[in-house]
């Protein structure tokens, strides 16, 4: 069970506004994803062991052996979906819940899937706290729900962007299927074992157009759920 801190400080404030600061340093352009960065408190997703590590920008364990990903991370691959408010975004790989906090702060409509059970119920459970809620000036739009990410959502299709927040070598059908024309489908590509490309995929008819954008390291996705 991963215990949180859901107070805020002043030094917790400003530590976000350097990593803010810091993205943009590295080439996070999106005014949007760094106002997001600066708004919504990261420590409120880690567990409190690693509370002091909070903004640092790197990666940090949760629970089910997975991570909450690096906010450099986070900030790219938000940035290449261009959110705009109103958006339905469908996320495969809940984990801590950062990544949809995040894209409902910025006026997206989320719904996101976890396979392991002992995280979904820990995330669903911080969106639904009092306390969490409180700490917004308006509520993010978030849904959780536990399942195989690789059947996503099909009695909430179609989406206007899918992001997938695990290392996956081939995107399955059903996914494709169920983003709108014109959608965006991000995702770290490649084999689990290695670095994989960010990519993504613009759905023109039944064709995806393809853009990669460097390397990075994600846990794998995998089938099926756990728990």
């Amino acid at each position: 069970m991963i215990v949180r801190e859901l107070d805020d400080y002043p030094h917790f404030y400003g530590a976000r506004l350097y990593l803010a600061e810091e993205l943009a340093q590295q080439g996070i352009t999106d005014k949007n994803v760094l106002e997001a960065i600066k708004n919504v408190p990261r420590h409120f997703f880690v567990p409190v062991s690693y509370l002091k590590h909070s903004y640092k920008n790197r990666p940090l364990p949760i629970d089910a052996e997975q991570t909450i990903s690096q906010p450099y991370t986070v900030a790219f691959q938000t940035q290449l979906l261009a959110v705009r408010q109103g958006d339905k975004i469908l996320e495969i790989g809940t984990g801590s819940g950062y990544q949809a906090a995040i894209l409902a702060y910025m006026g997206a409509e989320v719904y996101t899937i976890e396979r392991h059970k002992s995280l979904y119920s820990q995330t669903s459970e911080l969106l639904a706290n009092e306390k969490f809620k409180a700490f917004f000036d308006k509520p993010l739009d978030i849904r959780t729900f536990f399942g195989d990410g690789y059947l996503g959502l099909s009695d909430y299709a179609p989406f206007d962007k899918i992001i997938i927040t695990a290392a996956i070598q081939t995107i399955p059908d059903t996914l494709i299927n169920q983003l709108k024309e014109g959608g965006y489908l991000v995702a770290p590509v490649g084999p689990a074992d290695q670095s994989q490309k960010m990519t993504r995929y613009t759905k023109k008819g039944n064709t995806l157009h393809q853009e990669e954008f460097g390397y990075f390291v994600f846990v794998p996705m995998l089938k099926g759920t756990n728990g």
